[in-house]
């Protein structure tokens, strides 16, 4: 409720810039799809509304344009079907990270392997079939339960910036 009413109050006087920090945080679902449509026409009516977010899923839905920094230096910036690109990237859910990197790192056409903080890598294929890579890890006895064949604002974040979360213990 104070989320909606700060956010409510920074609009009152409907200036040109709207600077608001996570501003679907302690938001329940329905409120998230409430505030991205009155964002959204906030900014049709020709005023800018930028946005500080780690939530990367909410700021592809949101937002029209990214800006990527890492350490205080801009990274990318651009439209965000730009800074997503069409690389082929593929998230695999995998039974066994650890391994599953190992395989995926010496494979060719392996473009780059990231872990994705749960259960899964995000994975830059060059070259290379997702069946290909899917058998490849079957053989070296990793389960495969999902493919998703598609490249998110998180992914090219991902690899823009590196996976600079990974150390002992992180999983």
């Amino acid at each position: 409720m104070k989320q909606r009413l700060a956010i409510a109050q920074a609009m009152l006087g409907l200036p040109e810039l709207l600077v608001l920090d996570e501003p679907t945080d302690g938001l329940d679902p329905p409120q998230i799809a409430e505030m991205r449509r009155v964002l959204k026409r906030y900014a049709t009516d020709g005023r800018a509304v930028l946005v500080s977010s780690h939530l990367l899923a909410e700021v592809e839905q949101t937002c029209t344009h990214a800006v990527v920094v890492n350490k205080g230096e801009i990274v990318a910036s651009g439209l965000v079907d730009e800074i997503v690109g069409d690389s082929p990237t593929v998230h695999f859910d995998v039974s066994d990270v650890d391994a599953a990197e190992a395989v995926l790192d010496g494979l060719a056409g392996v473009r780059s392997v990231a872990w994705d903080g749960t259960s899964g890598l995000v994975v830059d294929i060059n070259g290379t079939a997702r069946s290909e890579v899917v058998a490849e890890l079957v053989r070296a006895g990793i389960g495969v339960d999902r493919v998703v064949p598609r490249r998110r604002l998180e992914d090219a974040f991902l690899a823009l910036v590196g996976d600079n979360s990974r150390g002992s213990g992180d999983r």
